[in-house]
């Protein structure tokens, strides 16, 4: 039997002849990107092969692997069979990852308050945020935060429930256990920090988009998956936290809350309800960006709601030089004549770009312009011997693109923009629909709400400079940060907000996008960038 040594984890991992090297590392706990949940699509999934014989890459894989990659060992572990004993050294980013725990919450009267603890939880895609709350006296006297242990099943849901379909129960199975394991972990530090007993949890509150809401319970997801996208259940879920695998109490009660749709889930309410977007009067659009947009439009407490696959580039996936938002990511960039100026995510080392990094990135190329307007390079022979765009803008093996930085190269390519372009066309043709379904213009909008991690770490100049938002919306925008995580807690302790919940999902109108009048010619007018 094979045996694999993690050089850089002091790993030793047995394994049967001719076993896939990924699974076998994820099976036994080691991270690796994975966005495309080992289709060899995505290149990310990289270890350096240090010693061991196996099989010369085949042409998908020499696709994201460059003769230096190759020279050095470096292979795609999803595509990499293992024959005989063999050493291999991560090569992904592994460093800490700042996770949004805060929110806008508003005032309101706690009428659930008893003696012990409650959990509350935002359940993410790609990040889970927790938080420990008293009780009796209503307080979060703690919290935690971690990567999805869902991650190298897929970065995005789609890819996620692709795996179900490609794995039946088994894969439900998998998935459940991975969510699982990751809320344990968490649940035993808090246990550590503070001091108290599992038993003393009286209850486990869950916000979550649908998805995630079933994978957490071990439903099956596959008719979220296409049309006519059904899933098992729309409304709040209440189980026996300890029956499904958690770590706490025989009696510890565990409360999903409710789903709208198959894309606008429990998160999405939960952010609706802490924003208090129903109460208000006039317009007002509240945002939620990751690898799906989800927008809510309320016209005088009218709610009208869509989602938009914005694909996984705003995580920083499907990016060259792309990655999660960890410490030495890019997370902001400014170009002036030719010299460029990084950000990075706790000023560390550049490593790599994560989200924020990509749209600042391609707002700058277009404030610059090193990009036309529908997204194509300038070409560098076309400008002045003199011209500083000429400093970064390089033909490299008759491709085009932008060196950011040299120790380590960072570059942004042709295909960057690309995907960037999409996800941004994703959002503004959502935007735009919601408001010509309501038959409002842009500057009719007294306001609009952006929630979520990946909003948290954007300059308003980058949603419009992109033209991810029009631009007349840059000083109207407002932050508010984890709005999931403070729905699930205010769910925790309000009954009426618990029953605020359960009727805004009855109340808020769901548009359908590609079944709207007009809806392609949208898309491909939002790809455009401005100018």
């Amino acid at each position: 039997m094979p045996v694999i040594t993690v050089i850089n984890q002091n790993r030793i991992i047995p394994c049967p002849t001719g076993s896939n090297l990924m699974k076998i590392l994820r099976d036994a706990g080691v991270f690796l990107e994975a966005p495309c949940s080992g289709l060899g699509t995505c290149g990310k999934c990289r270890v350096q092969v240090v010693s061991g014989k196996i099989p010369d890459p085949a042409p998908d894989e020499k696709r994201h692997l460059s003769a230096d990659d190759l020279a050095r060992g470096i292979r795609l572990s999803c595509m990499v069979q293992v024959m005989n004993d063999m050493s291999v050294k991560l090569q992904t980013h592994s460093k800490t990852t700042p996770v949004l725990t805060d929110g806008y919450l508003p005032d309101f009267y706690p009428d659930r308050l008893s003696d012990g603890f409650g959990i509350a939880v935002d359940l993410g895609t790609t990040t889970i945020a927790m938080s420990l709350v008293d009780l009796h006296s209503g307080r979060e006297i703690g919290h935690t935060s971690a990567i999805n242990g869902q991650h190298c099943y897929g970065l995005d849901v789609l890819s996620r429930i692709n795996w179900e379909c490609m794995h039946g129960e088994e894969g439900i199975y998998e998935l459940q256990s991975a969510v699982i394991d990751s809320i344990n972990h968490m649940l035993d530090d808090l246990y550590r920090q503070f001091n108290i007993l599992k038993t003393q949890i009286n209850e486990i509150v869950i916000s979550a988009n649908c998805t995630m809401t079933h994978m957490l319970l071990g439903e099956d997801a596959r008719g979220i998956r296409k049309a006519p996208y059904q899933p098992i259940f729309l409304s709040s879920q209440t189980r026996n936290a300890h029956q499904i695998g958690l770590n706490t109490g025989e009696n510890t009660i565990l409360y999903c809350l409710p789903q709208v749709s198959s894309y606008i889930g429990g998160d999405i309410v939960a952010g609706i309800c802490a924003c208090q977007l129903k109460q208000f009067a006039g317009n007002r659009l509240f945002l939620d960006i990751g690898t799906n947009g989800e927008l809510v439009l309320s016209c005088n407490g009218k709610l009208i709601s869509c989602s938009c696959a914005a694909g996984p580039a705003l995580e920083g996936m499907n990016i060259q030089c792309g990655m999660r938002a960890a410490e030495g990511a890019i997370e902001d960039i400014l170009i002036q004549q030719g010299e460029v100026s990084l950000r990075t995510i706790q000023n560390s080392s550049p490593v790599g770009l994560c989200g924020s990094g990509i749209l600042a990135a391609v707002r700058e190329l277009n404030r610059n312009h090193y990009i036309k307007k529908n997204g194509a390079f300038l070409s560098p022979e076309a400008l002045p011997d003199q011209d500083p765009r000429r400093k970064i803008l390089h033909f490299i093996q008759k491709k085009k693109e932008v060196v950011l930085c040299h120790d380590p190269e960072i570059v942004i390519t042709q295909n960057d923009i690309r995907q960037v372009q999409l996800a941004k066309g994703a959002i503004l043709s959502g935007v735009t629909s919601l408001l010509n379904y309501a038959g409002i213009s842009p500057d009719k909008l007294d306001e609009v709400i952006v929630a979520g991690q990946f909003g948290s770490h954007l300059p308003a100049s980058s949603l419009t400079g992109t033209g991810l938002l029009p631009q007349e919306l840059e000083d109207k925008i407002r932050y508010v940060g984890n709005t999931s995580k403070t729905g699930a807690y205010l769910a925790l302790l309000s009954s009426s907000k618990r029953t605020e919940m359960e009727t805004l999902v009855h109340e808020m109108e769901y548009l359908e996008l590609s079944q709207m009048p007009n809806y392609q010619e949208i898309f491909l007018e939002s790809l455009q960038f401005p100018q």
